[in-house]
């Protein structure tokens, strides 16, 4: 099981986001004395609870000073925790339709979305609307906790409605892994430990859940052949002193991680392997030389071992002298796509200058970066209702179907299939700001 795993939360305004977060780290002893102290005091100054010594908990995550003062989470607020069987990088996001975007980068590389729903209020709109873009990103787990059961006396009827609704939407859109857990993010009901105060529920808290569940490399790395995107290109003439480059052996004074040895023959790509696995004596081929090669070593860091799986950052040895750059792309041999320099796709629209048909972009993938074309606007996604409607543009928070035209080809798969080979980003080619996130659909007609 790995070791890291990625998850955010969603749901509606007040529905105990970072309450929930909070109560998680506090219960999971990740908060340090002094944070703790602090969110005490402004607790108590506020008379939160009514009670002495009661503790806000969504202030260990409300960072921003317009978040604490509104009592509204504005921006994605990330935090780090570990447990004796797995560590976290959490993503506390926005409730407020206003702020869909940053859910949706929040939820883009999560192996898991906790979306929260109020007892008392059931599913609501934008609980639909957040669960809809988890089905387009493809998050693998859905957990929807059923927020503040001790308001309704722990009811378990008032639980399986909400749950059941929770089912009919999971089957419309397509949710084929939903976890349906009630809790209380104030009292701490099934967050960390299973709680007394419902006997009717035989499943796992919220934490026990989070500590089983497979990440994306898990699952990539199972299903997936070897995929690795070229960052570096390591030479010894790239950053070693005049006396290494001439045929000297690398050293610790030389800032340079790599095994020991002569060096004036190595030669490595160096990139994060994004799914699958690779042994030495492999047979890969690279993209876009179109040439086919075997893996002759790698490298991790100064240590040459005989294999490596995602998430791994490596440097792989080819027995060929390809000609590959940053932006190539190493796979196992016969998985690479045909090139593409036309994308359908799925695009989130994250920029406040609107996306048009004819705009110039620059489109980037994995490691490499080419120029494009949006040559049409195929329409406007209603999150509500999960029809395409017509539409010219799109503006903050859309999301719409696109086509693009690209300047190079590169080597895509559908996001269906593969997540990171699927996901691309629109920037805009003066600034650098990025424009939208896309995920690409199956090949054009």
């Amino acid at each position: 099981m790995s070791t890291l795993f990625r998850f955010a939360t969603a749901g509606s305004v007040d529905d105990g986001k970072s309450t929930l977060v909070g109560r998680l780290l506090h219960d999971s002893k990740a908060i340090l004395a002094d944070t703790l102290e602090s969110v005490a005091r402004t607790s108590a100054e506020r008379g939160f609870g009514g009670e002495p010594g009661a503790i806000d908990f969504a202030l260990l995550t409300d960072g921003l000073r317009a978040e604490r003062e509104q009592g509204i989470t504005i921006d994605v607020a990330y935090r780090y925790f570990s447990t004796g069987r797995r560590s976290f990088i959490l993503a506390d996001c926005p409730g407020h339709v206003q702020y869909t975007r940053n859910m949706v980068t929040g939820s883009a590389t999560a192996d898991a979305v906790v979306v929260l729903v109020d007892v008392r209020n059931g599913v609501l709109e934008q609980t639909r609307r957040h669960l809809a873009v988890v089905q387009l990103l493809r998050v693998p787990h859905v957990i929807v906790a059923v927020n503040k059961i001790d308001l309704v006396g722990y009811d378990r009827a008032a639980f399986e409605a909400v749950a059941t609704d929770v089912a009919d939407i999971a089957r419309e859109l397509g949710l084929t892994d939903a976890h349906v857990i009630p809790v209380s993010a104030l009292a701490g009901d099934n967050v960390v430990e299973r709680s007394a105060n419902t006997p009717w529920y035989d499943g796992p808290s919220l934490l026990e859940l989070l500590e089983e569940l497979s990440t994306i490399d898990e699952l990539e790395t199972d299903l997936e052949a070897l995929r690795l995107p070229v960052q570096l290109v390591i030479r010894p003439q790239g950053g070693l002193s005049p006396e290494l480059a001439s045929g000297g052996r690398v050293g610790p004074q030389d800032g340079l991680e790599a095994p020991t040895g002569d060096f004036r023959d190595y030669r490595a790509f160096a990139g994060r392997i994004e799914s699958g696995t690779v042994r030495v004596g492999d047979p890969v081929e690279v993209f876009p030389a179109g040439v086919t090669t075997t893996v002759v070593g790698i490298d991790r860091g100064p240590v040459a071992v005989d294999e490596a799986s995602a998430p791994l950052s490596v440097s792989l040895r080819l027995a060929d002298p390809v000609d590959a750059a940053r932006g190539a792309v190493i796979a196992a041999a016969g998985s690479l796509p045909a090139p593409r320099r036309e994308l359908d796709a799925d695009v989130f629209q994250l920029d406040g200058r609107p996306l048009t048909t004819g705009a110039r972009v620059l489109v980037k993938h994995g490691t490499t970066t080419v120029q494009a074309i949006v040559t049409d606007i195929r329409g406007r996604l209603d999150l509500d209702t999960l029809a395409t409607a017509p539409a010219d543009s799109l503006a903050t928070n859309d999301i719409g179907v696109v086509r693009l035209k690209l300047a190079g080809g590169i080597a895509a798969l559908p996001y269906a299939s593969h997540r990171r080979a699927g996901a691309f980003l629109v920037i805009h080619p003066q600034d650098g700001a990025t424009l939208a996130a896309g995920i690409v659909l199956e090949a054009p007609a």
